[in-house]
């Protein structure tokens, strides 16, 4: 059980945050040889921060349902890492490169390059700016985040940043387009936890799931109060200090 507290912190943390929360799992079940993770937890934890970042930004939902020009735009940004997704777990290309030496190169590749893309000048908001052509070169560049180390989160803030928009903004973004992407991966979880028949296994994977909303929820909210005041230089150094760690150890 203390294994699933300290997964769901870690996924809830990680989840919203430019440091991947795939590679930190990865590293803490590696570092502290848990025996839980696997990938039916690690959907599981992703089904809980699902449904954190739906709570709470339900009334940002609801605009969809009056802004269908945003709605159309998340879809469209969200559908080829879905697509890339399900292709990399069907020739099980995901496990193949879920290493500590495949992580700590991009962790600190992908910090560099988001540090560079945090310079630049910052005047375009989502409401006006968020175009189909951002829409379309952000969702592209998701794709990499499927290589463990990227961080989905912080791919997508970085190339928000190199189209100019606010820091702020660039994170929202980030977020409502987290929704497609882990509405996908809970729909595969769940009907994997309905057909399975093992009540062990069920019962563990929703208690990861609610431990996984409760974190998720805490870093949603504090992480949008965090970049209104800051920059990513932390999460930067933080990147490129892991990254060095886990080629050197």
């Amino acid at each position: 059980m203390i294994e699933i507290f300290l997964l769901s912190a870690i996924q809830g943390i990680t989840e919203f945050i430019p440091v991947s929360s795939s590679s930190h799992l990865v590293i803490a079940s590696n570092f502290l040889n848990f025996t839980n993770q696997s990938l039916s937890i690690d959907v599981s934890l992703h089904i809980g921060s699902f449904f954190a970042v739906i709570f709470y930004f339900k009334d940002d939902i609801f605009d969809f349902i009056k802004n269908k020009d945003l709605f159309i735009k998340i879809i469209i940004s969200s559908i080829p890492v879905i697509i890339a997704g399900y292709l990399f777990v069907k020739f099980n290309f995901i496990d193949q490169i879920r290493n500590l030496e495949v992580i700590g190169w991009m962790t600190i590749i992908f910090g560099i390059i988001m540090y560079f893309s945090d310079k630049l000048r910052q005047t375009k908001n989502i409401e006006s700016n968020f175009s189909f052509k951002s829409a379309i070169i952000i969702g592209f560049l998701q794709i990499l985040s499927l290589i463990p180390g990227v961080s989905r989160s912080g791919i997508t803030i970085t190339a928000a940043r190199f189209l100019n928009f606010k820091r702020f903004d660039s994170a929202k973004i980030s977020f409502l387009l987290s929704i497609p992407i882990l509405f996908s991966v809970s729909i595969f979880g769940i009907k994997n936890i309905l057909v399975s028949g093992n009540f062990y296994l069920t019962k563990i994977n929703i208690i990861a799931i609610v431990l996984s909303f409760f974190f998720s929820l805490l870093t949603i909210k504090y992480f949008l109060k965090y970049i209104k005041k800051f920059n990513l230089n932390f999460f930067v150094y933080y990147r490129v200090t892991l990254g060095l760690f886990l080629l050197i150890s």
